[in-house]
């Protein structure tokens, strides 16, 4: 998932960077590098109350002229996937955990951004909401 960016010059020096997609995430960097890295920390961040709170992520919208993507890391991007599966379809962790036979706890840990999950776990879990994940490499 990547997510458009404005990288705008701050009056003080460096870069302020904003999301439109996810109003959020606003970080800012000395450099047009530290200011990336401080983006992406920021969509992380943003992230994590979108799963707390229940609510839907948006997904990424096309990138307009000026604007520079930043990329969620593969791990964060499958779980807010997951969440907005589980939004849509009305299921909530206690389901999952019910639907997946494993106990509600276990499904808090997949959906914590701070949890190292197995994919597989993850497809599991997609797999009891009637959908698959699948891979590209491009």
């Amino acid at each position: 998932m990547k997510y458009p960016a404005v990288f705008e010059p701050a009056e003080e020096g460096g870069f302020i960077v904003s999301f439109r997609d996810i109003p959020e995430a606003i970080t800012q960097g000395d450099t047009e590098e530290e200011a990336l890295a401080m983006a992406q920390d920021a969509l992380v961040t943003a992230m994590d109350f979108y799963l707390e709170d229940g609510r839907q992520v948006p997904m990424p919208s096309r990138r307009l002229k000026g604007e520079k993507l930043v990329e969620m890391p593969v791990s964060v991007s499958a779980k807010v996937l997951l969440l907005n599966a589980m939004l849509s379809d009305n299921c909530r962790p206690v389901d999952l955990a019910h639907r997946m036979k494993i106990k509600p706890q276990r499904v808090t840990e997949i959906m914590d951004l701070n949890h190292s999950t197995k994919i597989d776990t993850i497809a599991a879990a997609f797999k009891a909401l009637g959908k698959s994940i699948e891979l590209r490499v491009s």
